[in-house]
C-alpha cells in the first residue's frame, strides 16, 4: 500500500511539472553575436564573443567558414559567412555547463541573410548523440532579416553529421535535453552569389544541468 502510494505520488508530480512546462514561456538560454575582429578564415573559438559557449564546426566545407565583416554599410555586423565552402558545413553551439530543453515553449531566434536558393536551417545534438535539421528555415532576404523560430511547430528530420545532409523524418524526438544548437544550410558555398550569413542567435529554453 505503501509502495502504491509513493508511485502515485510521483506520477502526480511528474504530471504537475509537465503541466508547467506548458504554462510559461522559459528565458533565454543564451546569444551570441561574435566578436567585433578582423575578417578571419576559419571561424573558430576565439571568435565567439560568448564566455559560456563552445563552437563546433561540421562537414568537409567547415574549414572555409568565415568570420566577416565589411566597412561598407558603416552598420555591417560581424557574421558567420559561408560563401569559400566547398562542401557542405554546419555550424553549432555548446554551452560549457549545461543542456538545455527545448520543449513547451521555446523558442530560436536569428538574424540572417541568405543569397540564392539558401534556406537556413536549425541543427540540433541532443544529449542521446542523434542529429537533427529543421523543416523551416530561414530562406533568402536582400538585406539582413530577423527570423523567429516556435521549436513546436518544426518537423524534424534526422542528420547525417558527416555529410551534413538531410536521411529522413526523425519520429517523436525527445527535445527535453539538448547538447548543441546550430545552423547549415545544407550546401556548399557560391562566394558571394549564393551564400548564407549569419550575424547574431538567441536560444529559448528551460536549462538542464548536463
Amino acid at each position: 500500500m505503501k509502495f502504491t502510494f509513493s508511485l502515485l505520488f510521483i506520477v502526480f508530480i511528474s504530471a504537475n511539472l509537465l503541466a508547467q512546462k506548458d504554462n510559461y514561456r522559459p528565458g533565454l538560454f543564451f546569444r551570441e553575436d561574435w566578436k567585433e575582429t578582423p575578417a578571419e578564415i576559419p571561424l573558430s573559438q576565439k571568435h565567439v564573443a560568448n564566455k559560456e559557449l563552445l563552437v563546433n564546426l561540421y562537414g568537409a566545407g567547415k574549414d572555409s567558414l568565415k568570420k566577416s565583416n565589411h566597412e561598407k554599410p558603416v552598420d555591417d555586423p560581424f557574421y558567420v559567412w559561408s560563401g569559400l565552402c566547398l562542401e557542405n558545413w554546419m555550424v553549432t553551439l555548446k554551452h560549457k555547463q549545461n543542456n538545455v530543453d527545448l520543449s513547451g515553449f521555446a523558442k530560436i531566434k536569428w538574424r540572417s541573410k541568405q543569397v540564392g536558393l539558401r534556406e537556413l536551417r536549425i541543427t540540433l545534438k541532443l544529449a542521446d548523440g542523434n542529429w537533427l535539421v529543421s523543416d523551416q528555415f530561414a530562406g533568402p532576404s536582400k538585406d539582413w532579416r530577423i527570423w523567429e523560430f516556435n521549436v513546436k511547430d518544426v518537423i524534424w528530420h534526422n542528420l547525417d553529421v558527416n555529410r551534413i545532409t538531410e536521411v529522413g523524418i526523425a519520429k517523436n524526438p525527445d527535445l527535453s535535453n539538448v547538447e548543441e544548437i546550430g545552423f547549415t544550410d545544407l550546401m556548399p558555398g557560391g562566394k558571394s552569389a549564393s551564400c548564407s550569413r549569419l550575424d547574431w542567435i538567441e536560444v529559448y529554453g528551460e536549462t538542464i544541468k548536463r
